[in-house]
């Protein structure tokens, strides 16, 4: 089995952590051919990232920003994957990397 760049199964031997099945309202911006934030939601969580549903087609490597809805977490991130999912938009795999305030996970492990 072959695995393709953008593909999310190439990245789950990386992971450390458990992914949490948990829908959390959210807001994406940063995406070049979206003029304002993308309300949407997760599908699951973890301390370092999280799966969000998008309507855009996103790169790996794009870089945007997240913030909950309400709450007081917000990040910028990378994208990690984009995958197509028919009838629903796009999956993106999202890397937290300055994340500031409170996410709905806390790292138990001090990392």
């Amino acid at each position: 089995m072959s695995l393709e760049m953008g593909d999310p199964k190439a990245f789950a031997y990386a992971r450390r952590e458990t992914r949490i099945p948990m829908e959390v309202g959210v807001q994406i911006s940063g995406h070049s051919a979206a003029r304002d934030p993308e309300t949407t939601f997760t599908e699951n969580v973890s301390v370092r990232g999280a799966r969000v549903w998008s309507a855009q087609r996103w790169k790996m490597n794009d870089q945007l920003i997240i913030a909950t809805l309400p709450g007081s977490f917000h990040s910028t991130a990378r994208v990690a994957y984009c995958q197509s999912v028919p009838g629903a938009g796009f999956a993106l795999g999202l890397e937290f990397i300055k994340p500031v305030g409170t996410w709905v996970v806390a790292d138990c492990v001090g990392n």
